[in-house]
């Protein structure tokens, strides 16, 4: 009996033993598959997406991102809502909802507003009586316009609002359909670019940020700087205000944690890498502690920014004392310092940017198509420079991103100077 006995127990523990090891090596083994909606292919939230799913996957091969384009930030949390995507990117002033949490802040998204130039449109008041592209419904950029019509006390009668696309809108910008077109988007966007170049469009200044801040909080004040869209005409002449809100990563509340956390990480531990693909991943931040990013923070995010947190401890009461003591009297020299470090980080920057515009001049100016592909090397060369610079705090974001401009102006130059002198041999 006692043998049997023993025997059964045997069985049993080799049976756990083997149960448990299965279990492990499933879970060692297992690829996480999400996707993540983004808004149409040519934008810049797919732009991002396809950046961060080339480096989770190079870091972790565990996860499997796949990136899918969407009508705009209403499908992506229906999408959310359905578990068709487990991630999502749209604006921070997207309202919150059950199923969706917040991941992170990314980059800066700004309103952008082009009249063509014989539509006298110089303020937003000026849309009264003109026909407007509008993004369609659904997207983060419709809603925000509305809410920006509505502070200037513009309503549907006032003038003609036309939902398109945004290349059906920029077309018929061309065609002289519409007097204007209004999307929210990141700066330095190529497509505006030559929109603006090709069509002599300007951007109408928007600058009563602040007042719109008092119903429209998740709002920013930002400035386009000049020549952020062509820097040897310049586009625009005039550094402009605008106002601007932020993209933002959300994912499905119900999302492994785990995984969350280890793409949270990948997003700011990687950051370097993101940038290299997506200049302006370097934009992104960390929310500050108790930060409201618009919808509940998803606990995997959040065990990735309360790692590094300290935690007070009352065995640290005394020496606590002693560097407040100590603080007051550092503050100043600290202030000066810190002033000190930020010019030397502009001044770094801006000795980048004249690099940069010298190449533009050069560009413009060769006949050769060796230069060209010299110049083109040089501006990589900068560009891998800066990255350096940023990871090692050389220069500040802020200043890394001014500097993505003019470089995307360069590169764009020598493509536009290659095909000149292209078309130019095949007609000899």
């Amino acid at each position: 009996m006692q043998s049997k006995l023993r025997l059964a127990v045997v069985v049993l523990s080799g049976l756990a033993a083997l149960a448990f090891t299965v279990n492990w090596l499933h879970l060692k083994h297992q690829v996480h598959r999400l996707t993540i909606a983004t808004g149409s292919r040519d934008g810049e939230y797919y732009a991002f997406a396809k950046a961060l799913e080339t480096v989770v996957e190079r870091r972790h091969p565990d996860i499997d991102i796949t990136v899918k384009e969407s009508a705009g930030a209403q499908q992506n949390l229906e999408w959310l809502d359905q578990d068709e995507a487990q991630l999502a990117i749209v604006q921070s002033d997207t309202p919150s909802r059950p199923t969706a949490n917040a991941v992170a802040f990314l980059f800066p998204e700004v309103f952008h507003l082009v009249a063509r130039p014989a539509s006298g449109i110089r303020d937003i008041d000026d849309l009264r009586g003109q026909r407007v592209a509008i993004m369609p419904k659904g997207s983060g950029s419709y809603d925000l316009f509305w809410r920006l019509a509505s502070h200037y006390q513009l309503g549907e009668q006032d003038f003609t609002p036309l939902l398109m696309s945004p290349q059906d809108a920029y077309m018929a910008l061309r065609q002289g359909k519409v007097d204007a077109l209004f999307r929210v988007m990141a700066m330095g966007n190529p497509t505006l670019s030559e929109l603006l170049r090709e069509t002599n469009s300007q951007l109408v200044p928007i600058d009563q940020v602040e007042s719109l801040r008092l119903t429209q909080p998740y709002l920013e004040a930002t400035t386009i700087p000049k020549g952020t869209y062509d820097g040897s005409r310049p586009i625009p002449a005039e550094s402009l205000p605008m106002a601007s809100v932020r993209a933002m990563l959300i994912c499905r509340s119900s999302a492994d944690e785990a995984v969350i956390q280890e793409i949270t990480r990948t997003l700011f531990d990687f950051r370097n890498e993101m940038v290299a693909l997506y200049p302006r991943s370097a934009a992104m931040r960390l929310p500050e502690a108790g930060e409201n990013l618009g919808m509940p923070l998803h606990p995997g995010a959040k065990a990735f920014y309360d790692q590094d947190r300290p935690i007070f401890l009352v065995e640290y009461a005394d020496s606590l004392g002693l560097i407040f003591s100590v603080g007051v009297v550092a503050l100043s020299g600290l202030w000066q310092m810190r002033h000190w470090l930020q010019g030397k980080q502009k001044n770094r920057a801006d000795s980048y940017n004249q690099e940069i515009l010298i190449l533009i001049d050069r560009a413009q100016q060769t006949e050769n198509m060796q230069e060209l592909q010299e110049i083109r090397q040089q501006l990589f060369t900068i560009l891998h420079q800066v990255i350096t610079d940023l990871d090692k705090d050389r220069i500040s974001a802020e200043s890394f991103q001014s500097f993505t401009f003019p470089w995307e102006v360069a590169a764009t130059t020598v493509r536009h100077r290659e095909m000149m002198l292209s078309n130019a041999r095949s007609h000899i």
